[in-house]
């Protein structure tokens, strides 16, 4: 499917300050001191392009800090007043759009929980109607590409055009060294799905520590997404919220000089003709890869007719077991990861058993 967006180019509703696109501020808005003195330190940075804060927090439990409300808003406008950044802001319900827009906010976010409600999402969609105003849509918690697409689709139905989406990570049961999977196949699928779209990557909510932001901010640069949103407190470790993956603007700035912006194309014939070439051969490999895949599930469709005539079961552990350490002894004596081995065998191996399972059901057991 395509994901088809009337929506307007960065460029026509964000003025950036440096590139690539940075969007930063607290994590929540706390005191109105402590607001505008990150932004007036951020704005002295030259690389802010947008200042953010969090006025409405949705917490998973009750009885942490919510948010500090309206009140906020008040401090945001002043911040923006003096330091001329425009302002962003999440919003969850339809009185939070209001309350925004009258306190003049420049540009308003859906988070990951808003973006897996699709009434929420509609909700800030008919309070926006009529209103031209940019607004970024985070990904949903879970991995769920459709949530995401529909929540960008119902903005634009509303009439938003100055609309961009926000990979933040997806939650996962595993415990890895991110806060959110970043999942980095289903960012790319979207920007697969409408091309034109702009992503912007947020690496404080994916990495849950500083630690990383610089590695995931990398990263997603790499695979040119067009921006970065990243959290800013004058002091991180007396913060309300996330403390420990807020950055102060001093190393936020210090960091961003250590990312390497690359371009996603290059004019040189030479570079062009070599990458062509290398291209020719990846497809034929490609074409190859399909070929042999096509002949490995013909013999899969022989194995389970003949298990279905002599009553044997599609699954037997101990082969599968023999299958995985063989191959994955053959694909680390040829320097491959194994992480991508196991999983490109789970996936060869769920296809064999979806397919067996088809032909099992296709006819008895026992025909007469």
């Amino acid at each position: 499917m395509k994901l088809n967006l009337n929506i307007k180019p960065l460029s026509e509703w964000i003025k950036v300050s440096s590139e690539p696109l940075l969007i930063s501020g607290p994590c929540s808005a706390e005191t109105e001191d402590q607001l505008v003195a990150t932004a007036h330190l951020l704005a002295k940075t030259g690389k802010v392009s947008v200042l953010r804060a969090g006025i409405w927090k949705p917490r998973t439990r009750p009885g942490e800090f919510e948010g500090i409300g309206s009140i906020g808003l008040q401090w945001l406008k002043r911040a923006k007043d003096e330091t001329g950044l425009p302002t962003a802001v999440e919003v969850a319900t339809s009185k939070h759009v209001e309350e925004a827009l009258n306190a003049g906010v420049d540009i308003l976010w859906v988070g990951a929980r808003s973006t897996a409600n699709p009434f929420t999402v509609q909700e800030i969609a008919d309070a926006v109607r009529g209103v031209d105003i940019p607004v970024m849509i985070k990904n949903p918690v879970n991995p769920d590409i459709s949530l995401w697409c529909g929540a960008l689709e119902r903005m634009n139905n509303a009439g938003i055009t100055k609309l961009a989406a926000i990979h933040r990570g997806f939650s996962s049961y595993e415990k890895t060294a991110f806060r959110n999977e970043p999942m980095w196949e289903l960012a790319i699928q979207l920007k697969t799905l409408c091309p034109e779209l702009p992503l912007i990557n947020d690496p404080s909510h994916i990495c849950g520590n500083r630690e990383l932001i610089q590695y995931i901010s990398q990263k997603a640069l790499d695979l040119d997404m067009q921006g970065l949103m990243i959290e800013s407190h004058i002091d991180p470790s007396v913060a309300w919220t996330d403390a420990k993956q807020q950055l102060t603007p001093e190393a936020l700035s210090e960091m961003m000089d250590l990312l390497t912006l690359r371009k996603p194309e290059s004019r040189d014939q030479e570079f062009s003709d070599k990458l062509a070439e290398l291209r020719t051969l990846i497809d034929k490999l490609d074409d190859q890869i399909i070929q042999k895949m096509a002949e490995r599930m013909q013999i899969v469709q022989k194995i389970g007719e003949y298990k279905r005539d002599n009553g044997v079961t599609i699954l037997q552990v101990s082969r599968w077991d023999e299958i995985m350490n063989k191959r994955n002894a053959f694909a680390s004596a040829l320097k491959l990861d194994l992480n991508f081995t196991g999983k490109l065998l789970e996936l060869i191996h769920g296809e064999s058993i979806r397919k067996q399972t088809q032909i099992m059901n296709a006819k008895p057991l026992v025909e007469k």
